[in-house]
């Protein structure tokens, strides 16, 4: 660890040995880390972390044993169970332990899963939240997940459970008809059924959708396409998770604060994507 990231003196938590630190890693750039999860990376001795966590945040950490325990869709993946048991060994062999996870450990993440393993086995925990990829990821790509001309609700939705196949027990028809923007954690492999529940329920073939892919990550990508388009799009870009699908009108936010672009010097595509005039000054 380099000076550069010295913590500011202050009363930072200490993780003891036979402590489980369950941390969010944020959606990928090592730059959205919390000084929670710095603070974490320089003491302990063991970090088992997820297929999404970036490589350079694991070298903060150069003290501790790098263990691997990525879960991936349609992949050889470690057992859950297997990986919350050796969080229980680790730390009942006194080791400090960070448990690092993509995104938010208790969103969309089985975070909720392995604490209440660790709970019951009597090892200490202390939960880290993260920057979930459903915000900072959408933001990365310039969609708020918000906007008060747009939408007063947001829905996230996982587009598969434990099973891996897409949620039996979504109402669809409930969600598509109470929220105004929706957004979809790990929905590539199902997006056809999903496209279809979400029609099928009322939601126009015309709305906007991005398909944002690696967020937060040199190799991020967006695909802006519409409800009705977004298969063939998908297809036709051979575009592979992880991604986050963003459903809903502010998606055309898009078009005026790809704050990347603007950053190369492009010019927005439309300073009024909603079509309601320029916005008033904030009161």
């Amino acid at each position: 660890m380099t000076d550069s990231f010295a913590l500011p003196e202050t009363n930072w938590p200490t993780l003891e040995p036979g402590w489980v630190w369950l941390c969010g890693a944020g959606p990928g750039d090592p730059g959205l880390l919390t000084l929670h999860a710095l603070n974490a990376l320089r003491q302990a001795d063991a970090v088992v972390y997820d297929a999404l966590v970036q490589e350079g945040i694991l070298e903060w950490a150069p003290q501790a044993e790098h263990i691997y325990a990525g879960k991936r869709g349609g992949k050889p993946s470690a057992k859950q169970r297997d990986i919350s048991l050796h969080l229980v060994e680790l730390a009942k062999n006194g080791k400090r332990v960070l448990r690092l996870k993509g995104g938010d450990p208790f969103v969309f993440g089985r975070g909720g899963e392995e604490a209440q393993t660790l709970v019951q086995h009597g090892i200490p925990v202390r939960i880290i939240p993260g920057i979930s990829a459903g915000i900072g990821g959408l933001a990365y790509a310039g969609i708020p997940v918000t906007h008060r001309d747009v939408n007063q609700s947001v829905t996230f939705v996982t587009g598969h459970d434990q099973s891996g196949e897409t949620p039996q027990s979504l109402d669809w028809k409930s969600i598509s008809k109470g929220s105004q923007v929706l957004v979809i954690y790990m929905g590539m492999k199902h997006i056809s059924q999903i496209q279809s529940e979400l029609i099928n329920a009322g939601r126009p073939l015309s709305e906007p959708v991005a398909v944002v892919t690696n967020a937060t990550t040199p190799l991020q990508s967006v695909i802006e396409t519409t409800l009705g388009s977004v298969v063939a799009d998908i297809e036709k870009s051979k575009a592979e998770p992880p991604a986050i699908i963003c459903i809903g009108r502010s998606v055309l936010m898009r078009q005026v604060l790809d704050w990347q672009a603007l950053a190369n010097g492009i010019e927005p595509r439309n300073l009024d994507p909603l079509g309601r005039g320029r916005p008033a000054e904030a009161s």
